[in-house]
């Protein structure tokens, strides 16, 4: 079963997917820009369906405990997405004053 584990010596104790150096953060970067498991698994040959799982139930839990959204970025093919949080959208949306 695949884990999240934090480890102060690898992406300064990011909470990652045990036996990788992809962190959590970053597949959850992945999924909410809205790439399918499919094609993560494809990008990311070391991950599978139970990884997946393993993330967003880690995700699940830290925003249950937090009450906000867990990432805002993501890097696909060495290129930086950012994603729109809640406040990007409430900031975008509102009609500047003249």
């Amino acid at each position: 079963m695949a884990r999240i584990v934090v480890n102060p010596e690898i992406l300064a104790g990011k909470p990652i997917i045990e036996g990788t150096r992809l962190s959590v953060e970053h597949v959850l970067g992945l999924l909410n820009s809205g790439m399918s498991h499919a094609e993560i698994v494809e990008d990311y040959p070391e991950l599978n369906e139970e990884c997946l799982q393993a993330v967003r139930a880690f995700d699940s839990s830290r925003t249950a405990n937090s009450g906000r959204a867990a990432t805002s970025r993501a890097i696909r093919n060495r290129v930086v997405i950012n994603l729109p949080t809640i406040r990007d959208n409430v900031r975008n949306v509102t009609p500047a004053r003249s």
